[in-house]
């Protein structure tokens, strides 16, 4: 067992804490009084009551101070922010990742990963009805939010103090998302929308052939496919080289069957379609007997849409004390994403028990034609680069659910859980092509110099999972709730990356060099012997590994209300981890990439919440806790990849440890009114051996990223929230109210590196670096913005069902990457300075009209967003000098819906 000191010093706190408000609880003369707990599906997130002969419980007690506190903060002693079906209708937003950028102290990053409190999205874990989830990006473990479309969810809640029910990976905060409900009544919705963007839309952009029509659903109609001669040849087990293994004729062979024109020739276009999305949601619910229920819910959609990035992408480095830029690209860049996803839930009620089964498919494309032209550093004259991609991922997630309740007034609940996830990212036919330009300005491709790829990379992720939790109203004069249970989860990753390129020996000729590349590339050059298919694969394990992942965790809680005003909440949580990256030597060539052994770890965390719900609707909580957080399979690998995010290299780092972290919170909270409220709180964490990610040197002309544990660092902050309805002061808005939120987040955040602290790192194979190179003493986290704020200011009619909302998010400045420190005989010097992104302003326009027409429902709804068009923009500044890393225009995008419900 791991017991830190930060654990006893946190262990006597909570029983110095408990000891005399327990003592004192008890000398209170309460009666006991019968409790109806909340009965919930796991599998829907569907929430009903179960029936009692009696409601009247202590918990009612507690109640009548916070008539206006909705359930979910009423019934949780966490700090938590609780998104709600409401707020995703009222924002429009069309993914989970969308809808959290609207929380207090939460920022997204590429549209996708969830920074919560400053902490990048490596310490937020997601789950899917408490459930944890496969990732299908070969950079990250974390789930890409983007992936989760917000009509197949019901509500959003973002925890953010740890309870030793959760599991022990706590960092930020944990992302809960309960699936849509079983219905009351039966139910038909249809949706149909288009849209565009203004740097998109009836624009002048890049595409490829592809896979023809197919392309538009994201399914690829099998010219993506990798050929029978070529999977042939990779099943041997041999790097397809002409030589000893492979004769020239047989990789000739196997190099004529790549697929050649669909792929390799870019084509522009003067005008980019616009977007088109539709969505269809039913359900139904059946009487079975007297006390039995059976509800049915299921919705698919489809949307396909296009974005065009027109920008700079430079390289700098440090010269004569100010950044100086090195090489320096403009870019065009298309990307058609095309997204299909589904949810069928079913659900049994009866007796006080619920049984419940749900699965979820999503499928989510990118297919991206790139161009980028520009000064090369390390060729010293101008190159063209030419690229294809498609990137192919699939999540499929099973659930069944159970929650039974015991006993006449429900005292004893037990839920339990099982789940099956798969995902996978599947990206055939990565294409690659460079042009250098000549003496005469005409762009060539000698195939020697100027090289090309064709990369195939595929990653598959497995989790299987299972809990129970049982709660115990006990049989006691005070208000006294055990809880206990326990979880188990199985994570496997496989990866793999094959490259192959086809280079000549000096003897192609000169005019086949200014050719079309599908020509150039044509069966005829191969076989002639002009052009010879190597595979460049990274050789001893650089390019495939097995990642794992496995954990047990028991729990106890013990809940009690310990005054007629404060409820206090104190756990343990045991859980051990067996995690490990094991790179695989595709060649057999004996020998193997640095590695450390697995991390197999054990730790006892505690935690303790209060609740003082001291006036009415007012309550004030406390939460302190340890966690930790582990590396994610990417960070440990040591096998490199291309982040198309970021556009750079980066390799995984085997000496990588988990961090683990002390968390404090406190929080005010009033309730006006029903769903009003303003909140006031403070947080402070403290990370031991946080993950950093770091320059690690150049690969060819660009910077490498690597990963180390830095010695230590900490967060803190202070978060506020605010909403409110307040009545239509304009007498022809009819019955109309205002609606107000708006939230505010500060944090800050230190590293603390000292003399003697060490770090490892990939490069120095295990061996100890000093930590001042990597990192610099009370630099900010990686992702950490020290302000975030969200405005919503809106007008909306319930008896009409009009809306109108405005939404304006801003995030200041935040670090994206480590620089690389140096020495001079004057002491420490930037050798290359951070990697920053501005995310700024952005504004965004909602507006629903309802209308009644042939007898349904009907809802017009236009979104406007990016109004200001706000750019995206990541660089390096030092002395006076700036390199832009990546800056494009975003552009504003505009869709217009119309939904019917039956």
């Amino acid at each position: 067992m791991k017991l830190t000191p930060a654990h006893t010093g946190l262990f006597l706190a909570i029983s110095a804490l408990l000891a005399p408000s327990l003592a004192l609880a008890q000398s209170v003369s309460q009666a006991p009084q019968p409790q109806s707990t909340p009965i919930s599906s796991a599998a829907t997130g569907a929430t009903a009551t179960a029936a009692a002969p009696m409601q009247a419980t202590e918990l009612d007690a507690v109640q009548v101070q916070g008539t206006y506190i909705p359930e979910p903060m009423l019934l949780s002693s966490a700090v938590m922010t609780h998104v709600s079906k409401e707020d995703l209708e009222r924002q429009g937003d069309s993914t989970a990742a969308d809808a959290l950028q609207r929380v207090a102290g939460i920022s997204i990053n590429h549209g996708r990963y969830v920074y919560v409190r400053g902490l990048n999205e490596r310490y937020a874990s997601a789950l899917l009805n408490n459930s944890p989830l496969p990732s299908p990006e070969p950079l990250k473990r974390v789930v890409p939010l983007d992936l989760f479309p917000t009509n197949v969810l019901q509500t959003i809640e973002v925890v953010k103090t740890y309870s030793a029910s959760m599991p022990a990976e706590f960092g930020g905060g944990t992302i809960n998302l309960s699936s849509a409900v079983i219905p009351e009544e039966p139910f038909l919705d249809l949706k149909i929308g288009t849209g565009g963007n203004s740097e998109t839309t009836f624009q002048a952009g890049l595409t490829h052939y592809g896979g023809g029509d197919s392309d538009y659903f994201g399914y690829d109609d099998g010219t993506r496919k990798m050929t029978a001669e070529l999977e042939a040849a990779i099943a041997t087990g041999n790097r397809i080289t002409p030589g000893r293994d492979f004769s020239s004729d047989e990789v000739k062979q196997i190099a004529r069957s790549f697929t050649n024109a669909p792929l390799n020739l870019l084509q522009a276009t003067d005008s980019i379609d616009p977007d088109f999305n539709a969505e269809i949601s039913m359900g139904n619910a059946f009487d079975l007997g007297e006390d039995a229920r059976l509800g049915l819910v299921a919705t698919a959609a489809m949307k396909n849409s296009w974005r065009t990035q027109l920008g700079v992408q430079q390289d700098g480095a440090v010269e004569d004390g100010a950044m100086a830029v090195q090489s320096d690209y403009d870019f065009m860049s298309t990307t058609n994403n095309a997204t299909i996803n589904g949810l069928f839930g079913a659900a049994v009620d009866w007796d006080g028990h619920r049984v419940g089964l749900m699965t979820m498919y999503v499928h989510d494309t990118d297919k991206e034609t790139r161009s980028s032209e520009g000064y090369s550093l390390l060729t010293g004259d101008n190159v063209r680069d030419d690229t294809t991609h498609w990137f192919e991922r699939e999540m499929i997630n099973t659930q069944l659910t159970g929650k039974h309740g015991f006993g006449e007034y429900r005292d004893l609940t037990v839920d339990w859980r099982a789940s099956h996830s798969r995902a996978s990212r599947d990206a055939p036919y990565e294409k690659g092509f460079r042009y250098r330009e000549d003496a005469d300005g005409f762009w060539q491709h000698d195939a020697s110099q100027a090289q090309n790829y064709t990369r195939f990379s595929q990653v598959d992720e497995r989790v299987d999972s299972a809990g129970v939790d049982v709660s115990w109203n006990m049989p006691t004069e005070m208000d006294l709730r055990l809880d206990f249970g326990g979880a188990w989860s199985e994570t496997d990753r496989d990866a793999v990356s094959r490259e192959f390129r086809l280079l000549s020996l000096g003897n192609l000729p000169f005019y086949e060099r200014y050719q079309r590349p599908d020509y150039l590339l044509s069966d005829y050059n191969i076989s002639q012997g002009y052009l010879t298919l190597r595979e460049t694969t990274g050789g001893t394990g650089a390019a495939a590994y097995h990642g794992f992942l496995d954990t047990r965790a028991v729990y106890a809680e013990l809940e009690a209300q310990l005054t007629g005003t404060v409820r206090a909440n104190v756990g343990v949580r045991y859980e051990e981890a067996y995690q490990g990256v094991r790179p695989i030597d595709l060649f057999g060539e004996g020998r193997s990439l640095a590695t450390a052994e697995p991390l197999d770890n054990d730790y006892l965390l505690p935690a303790l919440s209060l609740t003082w719900n001291f006036a009415e609707n007012q309550q004030l909580r406390f939460g302190a806790s340890q966690t930790i957080a582990r590396p994610q399979f990417r960070e440990l690998a040591p096998q490199q990849y291309l982040d198309l995010d970021s556009d750079r290299l980066v390799i995984g780092n085997p000496f990588l440890v988990d961090s683990e972290l002390l968390n404090l919170d406190l929080r005010y909270e009033w309730y006006f009114d029903q769903g009003e409220y303003f909140s006031a709180g403070l947080f402070y964490k403290d990370i031991d051996k946080p993950v950093e990610m770091v320059l690690n040197g150049r690969s060819g002309s660009s910077w490498q990223q690597s990963f180390i544990n830095a010695p230590s660092a900490l967060v803190y902050g202070v978060e506020l929230d605010f909403r409110k309805y307040f009545d239509s002061p304009w007498d022809w808005t009819g019955d109309s109210r205002l609606f107000v939120g708006t939230n505010y987040t500060w944090s800050d955040s230190e590293v603390q590196v000292e003399a003697g602290d060490v770090a490892y790192t990939l490069a120095g194979n295990g061996r100890p670096q000093d930590a001042t190179e990597l990192v610099r003493d009370g630099s900010r986290l990686q992702g950490q913005s020290e302000h975030l704020a969200n405005l919503q200011l809106g007008i909306e009619n319930p008896t009409t069902g009009s809306q109108a909302t405005l939404l304006v998010g801003y995030a200041s400045e935040r670090i994206n990457a480590r620089g690389i420190n140096g020495y001079s005989p004057d002491g420490i010097v930037v050798v290359q300075p951070d990697y920053m992104q501005d995310p700024g302003t952005t504004v965004d326009l909602v507006l629903k009209k309802a209308v009644r027409l042939w007898d349904a429902d009907v809802t017009l709804g236009f979104e406007a967003r990016n109004l200001l068009g706000e750019e995206y923009h990541e660089y390096q500044e030092f002395g006076g000098g700036r390199a832009d890393v990546m800056r494009y225009d975003l552009g504003t995008s505009y869709s217009f819906e119309i939904s019917a419900s039956f």
